[in-house]
């Protein structure tokens, strides 16, 4: 008799392309490092009808994020770096920073601190957080535009106040894109560089970087919904259907020059497979060790105060989460809002990509489509047609 809970993985992607939600969705389930359950549905294009190619490739948004924090850690193991060290010591533009107040006043700013920028605490904000000042700020300053180098773009977030006092309070932001260009100036070469060399080539990764490789273009999968990350906040009522989104200038395939912290990588199902055995575990697949057991230890382990919780983007709430300086930590069973387990962790993209790691249950889960600003949790739901299917 078939396992109808196993087939309710799949359903979920049946459910949201059949409708004209989403266009094509790939997915893989990982037990105790062997595959588990593995999929695709759909379409490259829901609208022409097209078929998705061979080992598609996808824009993975903040699916950056965790990578380039496990790089950071790298220089932290080398010496290079510590959380306790002043952001400025290193970036002196960051030196004299303000704080906005309420009454549009300002006031000087305590220092951000290395692990201010891990664990999105500095005080910075986003172009799309319309609920914030500096985000407004951001958005008018024209701050998002991928033709600007990650150093000119870092350079421009000084010029802007911080919308708290660093450490006071988790705040979404470009954190990670500062923590990016800090890796740059230590390291003295580029991020595009520097990731190739400490992340892309260990693990054997053949798609992942800031830019398509010449003659691959056609995998790259086609986007939909919102045309810029700014927008994807702002959500039209009634069902969600598939809106082709130009997103080339805030995200370009073919820029050499273009890279960031925080996001712009594109990847594929198998490479970002390797990305989250290695941040599991540390290790490359050979069992070679990039990172020790106790850096993995503290990027999975939730740093954040009860009173900075529940950690929110805008109106969405992560129930039960905190975050560690690599992504989001349940370590609140009992505020948790969907099935999951203590300890687990990972992150997602705007472009409705996911993953999550589960030490308890020894699992890996990726979840990668192409819809920006997508009203849909396929992330969640995946994870919890996963977890019901556990136990047949």
């Amino acid at each position: 008799m078939p396992n109808t809970r196993f087939n309710r993985i799949q359903a979920v992607a049946e459910k949201y392309v059949d409708a004209g939600a989403l266009s094509g969705i790939e997915w893989a389930v990982l037990r105790g490092g062997k595959d588990w359950a593995r999929g695709a549905y759909g379409y490259n294009d829901g609208i022409a009808k097209t078929p998705m190619p061979q080992k598609p490739i996808y824009r993975i948004y903040s699916m950056t994020k965790p990578i380039v924090s496990a790089l950071a850690m790298m220089l932290i193991e080398q010496g290079k770096l510590a959380l306790f060290h002043p952001l400025a010591a290193y970036l002196p533009e960051f030196a004299q920073m303000q704080v906005l107040n309420p009454d549009n006043t300002t006031s000087p700013a305590a220092p951000i601190t290395i692990e201010h920028l891990f664990t999105h605490r500095a005080g910075f904000s986003y172009t799309f957080l319309m609920d914030c000042p500096i985000g407004t700020l951001y958005r008018k300053g024209r701050l998002r535009n991928g033709g600007t180098s990650l150093a000119d773009f870092v350079s421009q977030i000084a010029t802007y106040p911080l919308a708290h006092q660093p450490g006071t309070r988790w705040h979404y932001s470009v954190a990670t894109d500062v923590l990016g260009r800090l890796i740059e100036v230590i390291l003295d070469r580029p991020l595009q560089v520097i990731l190739d060399e400490f992340i892309s080539q260990p693990l054997g990764l053949k798609d992942t970087g800031f830019m398509i490789q010449a003659g691959q273009e056609h995998r790259l999968m086609v986007m939909f919904g919102q045309g810029s990350i700014d927008d994807t906040m702002d959500h039209a009522t009634g069902p969600q259907t598939l809106i082709p989104a130009n997103i080339a200038k805030d995200h370009p395939f073919d820029d050499p020059d273009f890279a960031r912290g925080g996001m712009g990588l594109f990847s594929t199902l198998d490479d970002y497979i390797k990305v989250a055995k290695f941040l599991k575990s540390g290790q490359k697949e050979n069992g070679t060790r990039l990172l020790s057991k106790k850096s993995v230890e503290m990027l999975w382990t939730d740093r954040l105060p009860d009173s900075q919780k529940p950690i929110a983007i805008g109106t969405f709430e992560f129930g039960g989460y905190g975050w560690g300086l690599g992504g989001r930590v349940m370590s609140n069973i009992g505020g948790a809002t969907l099935l999951t387990n203590q300890g687990e962790c990972g992150w997602a993209g705007a472009a409705s990509t996911f993953f999550w790691l589960d030490p308890v249950e020894d699992i890996i889960g990726i979840v990668m489509s192409q819809y920006l600003g997508s009203t849909i949790p396929i992330g969640e739901n995946f994870m919890t047609a996963v977890y019901q299917a556990l136990d047949p």
